[in-house]
């Protein structure tokens, strides 16, 4: 009797040493899967900073065109003077 309780103990060990196998499996990859999130995060946060840099550079050249439109308009006395 006592040997038939060893193997069962022993069967319900292994089946438990499978599950948390699987587990630990389980989440290997959702760490690596996490870790590539994280990464194209990143990726995305430095496309979205260089965006806001490529629409500074725009306002500053729509800024630009202005003044020498104002000018222009000045010059040709199409526009009230300040």
């Amino acid at each position: 009797m006592a040997e038939a309780t060893d193997n069962l103990i022993l069967e319900h060990l292994r089946a438990i040493r499978g599950s948390l196998d699987a587990l630990r499996d389980d989440v290997q990859d959702l760490k690596r899967r996490m870790t590539s999130i994280e990464t194209q995060i990143a990726q995305v946060e430095v496309r979205v900073a260089h965006l806001h840099g490529d629409f500074a550079g725009q306002s500053a050249r729509m800024d630009r065109i202005e003044t020498r439109l104002e000018r222009i308009e000045r010059r040709l006395e199409l526009a009230p003077t300040s």
